[in-house]
């Protein structure tokens, strides 16, 4: 039971919201912009209320795939529930993995993992983004800060792997943005 809960956590991943969002405004995200299917590329490319949309679904994919692993056998199957919707999320397999970054999938399973802590997560998140006009930036700084905060809350060692897991995964797809940084190439997230 506990595997195909995985699958289905995975599934959830794999859903295209950013496609069928920006899809109705006639943007297909994976070749305009960026060219990435996440919600800051159709923030960009199809306006803010679908960036929007896009985003609330992505978070809503970690939200529903993490619950479900608790609900049905408790923080070890919701940890890997984790895992699997933010890989399902960047890996694919329906689009050739070709999928996002894993923030916004990532971040929703740590909503109910560690709820104090996402809240402080998307305070940052929102600060640096602000603050640098770039939500690559708001990213790596949550990507870096994650770890660092479960294992500061006295979270079990699993779970700081685990987040130190995801927020590795999100800092290797976001490698073209941080060179884009480097060099002052990054855009900004507004308009």
């Amino acid at each position: 039971m506990n595997y195909l809960v995985v699958v289905i956590a995975y599934v959830l991943g794999t859903l295209p919201s950013a496609q069928v969002v920006a899809g109705r405004s006639g943007v297909d995200p994976t070749s305009a912009g960026s060219g990435n299917p996440g919600a800051t590329n159709v923030y960009r490319t199809a306006g803010r209320r679908a960036g929007l949309v896009v985003f609330a679904f992505d978070v809503g994919k970690g939200v529903a795939a993490v619950a479900l692993g608790m609900a049905v056998a408790g923080r070890p199957l919701a940890l890997a529930c984790w895992v699997a919707a933010t890989l399902g999320h960047v890996l694919p397999v329906t689009r050739r993995l070709r999928g996002g970054k894993g923030v916004a999938t990532g971040g929703g399973g740590s909503i109910v993992l560690f709820p104090v802590l996402a809240v402080g997560v998307i305070a940052l998140f929102a600060f640096v983004a602000r603050v640098t006009g770039k939500a690559s930036m708001g990213s790596i700084a949550i990507a870096l800060a994650l770890p660092v905060a479960v294992a500061a809350a006295g979270n079990t060692t699993r779970e700081v792997l685990v987040a130190a897991a995801i927020s590795a995964l999100v800092l290797v797809r976001h490698v073209a943005n941080i060179r884009r940084l480097l060099t002052g190439e990054e855009g900004s997230w507004r308009r």
